[in-house]
């Protein structure tokens, strides 16, 4: 009895771990999730709709760094900033414009200011309904949420004329593509030449060069900056499996701040040599990457310019020297776009940025996250979904694990065989526990079984279960992706439910607020709870009929606890089921053969005796 225990303690301490997941952390996600979509949606629709209600004459403010202040040359100083109730269009038109065109991404740079604020990613929408908009990523001043990168020089000698926000710069062409790069000039009226080429290339990369040409007749001390700025707290998911907000990594350490944390320190400072800095949210980055091989001082910074947050990631370059009639020049770049895994990572290869790869968050078990992630991703490839790349990643777990699901299967199917003895043992020791469990001691021991080995399969499959869940929750290649009909996003749980007949009646359950979460079971979970059911009808049942009825009301509670799971890991689960089950009755008609094959010798033996 006191394996059983450990049995039903195992199970018990598996179903703890899903149940508490399901509280704390399942569906306030998706009651999180479904509040960021339509807090994005409605910014969608109010910067698409909205009418100015200032003068379209009105200048927008910025975020412009001043001269370096004595002592701390490398400081970059916010500008006020004003209020914005612009249209995104209204915005937009305050400033002559260059076209930022690519496959993937679209929008504008400002001339006047040379700020990158208008970028459209062209790949992605906010939802999966037909004519959701695409996500818009950066947005210009002048409008309610304000989010733009923008590069320029900084002086301790407040005499020199530097470019800054109201500046207007003459663009060498009116279109960035990355067949061709654009180049950017300004004259300061002192001698001094600055010019700033923009490439971009066929992805989410874009190379900034900002030069000086000294033809001042003295030399000059300028300091290189970067810097993004975001106006406003966008909404987020607040888990702890997942960071977003300001992050970098910076002296050789990832260092993640929430929006929150940012707000409490106010400004969070720190000299690197390589690395990045920037704005993450769960899907989309933007980052400054300064020179890998220079020294910069890094900046996270919060502020309340007319009590709007604004979040500021910046980095300021060492001073450089400009002899007269002598130029300079300092590169660095911009990423502005998704976090796709295999692109985020050729990146940093390419371009020996310092892990780069930590932007998409992997979580504390990246040696098993990362597996899953890139064998799933093969699988896309070769199969064309990601449906079917969960089930042949399923198949590929259970080849795996297949020698401990070999003795666990081979252990159930001897206690199956050993049945009959235990109900003999039973009704004849009746409420004599502690006989009971000698003889049942003595039973396993001499048949060698061990009715603990049915729960491994359990126990190893919870942290490949949370694994794959955290692969489908943070890779944006999941992102979407659908499945076979009623399943058009592996990422987000089944929209079936049997409220509606799952999908057949025209209404959404969900109106209704006295249909929990717990209750919204679509077709998945429910082949789910099906292939389960049969999978523990095919075990051995346990001699105590207290925990045989826990073991028959395993499937229910599953169903009702993978309801709000991702549909993938719904699918993954079913699927597990089914080869399961199909591995269980093939090993255990093996164990049956040999058993009768054991028996028949035993007879002849002992037949063979008495003649």
């Amino acid at each position: 009895m006191i394996e059983q225990r450990n049995l039903i303690l195992a199970i018990t301490l598996s179903i703890a771990i899903l149940l508490g997941f399901q509280f704390l952390y399942e569906i306030p996600r998706q009651e999180q999730q479904q509040k960021v979509q339509q807090a994005q949606q409605l910014q969608q629709a109010q910067q698409a709709q909205q009418t100015p209600s200032v003068p379209s004459t009105a200048q927008p403010g910025a975020t412009q760094p001043g001269a370096a202040a004595p002592g701390a040359p490398g400081a970059v100083a916010p500008a006020p900033a004003a209020p914005g109730t612009l249209t995104r269009e209204a915005a937009l038109a305050q400033s002559p414009r260059i076209k930022l065109q690519s496959p993937r991404l679209s929008g504008s740079i400002a001339l006047q200011g040379a700020r990158l604020d208008d970028v459209v990613l062209n790949d992605y929408r906010v939802t999966v309904q037909p004519g959701s908009p695409n996500i818009l990523l950066l947005s210009p001043l002048g409008t309610a949420e304000p989010y733009f990168a923008e590069y320029g020089w900084v002086s301790a000698d407040t005499g020199i004329a530097l470019p800054g926000r109201d500046t207007l710069w003459r663009a060498s062409r009116d279109t960035l593509t990355p067949e061709a790069p654009v180049t950017l000039a300004w004259d300061n009226g002192q001698g001094l030449r600055f010019e700033r080429v923009l490439a971009l290339d066929a992805n989410f990369m874009i190379t900034v060069t900002d030069r000086v040409i000294n033809n001042s007749g003295r030399p000059v001390s300028l300091l290189p900056y970067g810097l993004i700025s975001r106006t406003g707290t966008p909404p987020t998911l607040g888990f702890y499996i997942l960071h977003e907000g300001l992050i970098g990594w910076i002296g050789g350490a990832l260092k993640e701040w929430t929006y929150k944390d940012t707000a409490e320190k106010k400004k969070i400072e720190q000299k690197t040599k390589g690395g990045w800095l920037g704005i993450t949210d769960k899907y989309w980055l933007v980052a400054l990457i300064p020179d890998q091989a220079k020294e910069v001082l890094t900046r996270f910074t919060h502020s309340l310019p007319d009590r709007l947050d604004r979040y500021q990631a910046d980095f300021t370059g060492d001073p450089v020297a400009v002899p007269a009639g002598s130029s300079t020049e300092s590169t660095s770049h911009l990423f502005v776009g998704a976090k796709e895994v295999k692109r985020i990572e050729a990146y940093g290869d390419n371009l020996k940025i310092e892990r780069f790869d930590l932007v998409v968050d992997w979580g504390w078990f990246p040696f098993l996250t990362k597996p899953i992630f890139y064998m799933l991703d093969q699988f896309a490839h070769w199969l064309g979904n990601f449906g079917l790349a969960i089930l042949a990643l399923t198949v590929v777990i259970k080849l795996v694990l297949f020698p401990l699901a070999n003795k666990s299967y081979r252990a159930m199917s001897k206690l199956k065989l050993l049945q009959p003895e235990m109900m003999k043992l039973r009704e004849r020791f009746g409420e004599d526990r502690v006989r009971l469990n000698q003889e049942m001691m003595a039973l396993y021991k001499r048949e060698k079984a061990n009715p603990a080995a049915g729960c491994l399969p359990i126990l190893v499959q919870i942290p490949v279960f949370f694994a794959l869940y955290k692969v489908l929750f943070v890779t944006i290649e999941m992102r979407h992706a659908p499945f076979y009909g009623w399943i058009k996003d592996l990422s987000d749980q089944d929209p079936t439910t049997i409220f509606n007949l799952f999908g057949l009646i025209p209404w959404d359950p969900t109106i209704i607020p006295v249909i929990g979460p717990f209750l919204h079971l679509g077709a998945w979970p429910l082949i789910m709870g099906v292939t389960m059911w049969f999978q523990q009808k095919m075990n051995p049942q346990p001699p105590d009929p207290i925990q045989a009825k826990l073991f028959m009301l395993m499937p229910i509670m599953f169903t009702f606890l993978l309801a709000n799971f991702s549909a993938g890991l719904v699918i993954y689960w079913a699927w597990n089921n089914v080869l399961s089950m199909a591995q269980q009755w093939w090993i255990m008609r093996l164990a049956e053969k040999e058993s009768a094959k054991s028996a028949a010798k035993a007879g002849s033996t002992a037949k063979a005796g008495k003649s």
